[in-house]
């Protein structure tokens, strides 16, 4: 049994993602349902649908595709990232501290790659070029992110009016998530992967 498979069938990893997920849940409901005057712009309307699908898209597939145990480290990894961008939105922090965006970016690159690495050493058990094809999906993810807070901001949609993206705050955001996500790479490889076997002398 794979390291991570190991881990995903312990009660801690389970209660560790049920933690995450209600946590995820409530905190964008308040988002959504209280007017907060410092949420104005953030365009969390928008985020609603991809927020609440990082929450749902692994116990649906794993249903799906009848995996046993139930990915919870990898599911609990892969919300971990909305979790903390929803909670720097709702309690101000984005506002109040500059570097947020930029701390936030590097962390929760670090989750979304060990997300995959977690989800990728369920079956596969090749850790050959894992590090720098964990660290290619970071870079794919951060350039896919940000055009889609381009497109929000220029369309203005879920009233993405205050996300103030500039030229150096989005190459700013390139940097803190790809370096996030090598090392988000390397934990992964760590943590979740079987350990190599011996060569032969």
């Amino acid at each position: 049994m794979s390291p991570v498979l190991a881990m995903d069938a312990t009660p801690w990893a389970r209660r560790l993602n049920g933690a995450v997920k209600v946590a995820l849940f409530a905190a964008f409901a308040v988002a959504l349902i209280v007017p907060l005057d410092h949420l104005e712009g953030k365009a969390m309307g928008a985020r609603a649908p991809l927020f609440v699908a990082s929450a749902v898209v692994v116990p649906l597939l794993g249903r799906r595709r009848g995996w046993h145990p139930h990915a919870h480290i990898g599911d609990a990894l892969l919300s971990a990232p909305f979790l903390l961008d929803t909670l720097g939105n709702l309690l101000g922090i984005y506002d109040s501290f500059a570097a947020t965006d930029d701390v936030l970016h590097a962390v929760n690159w670090v989750l979304l790659v060990a997300a995959f690495h977690a989800f990728r050493f369920r079956t596969v058990f090749d850790r050959r070029d894992a590090l720098l094809l964990g660290y290619g999906f970071g870079a794919v993810a951060i350039v896919w992110w940000e055009a889609l807070e381009w497109v929000a901001s220029e369309d203005g949609l879920g009233g993405a009016g205050g996300l103030s993206l500039t030229y150096g705050d989005t190459i700013g955001d390139l940097v803190m998530s790809s370096t996030g996500g090598l090392l988000g790479s390397w934990l992964g490889l760590r943590l979740f992967a079987a350990a190599p076997l011996a060569s032969k002398s």
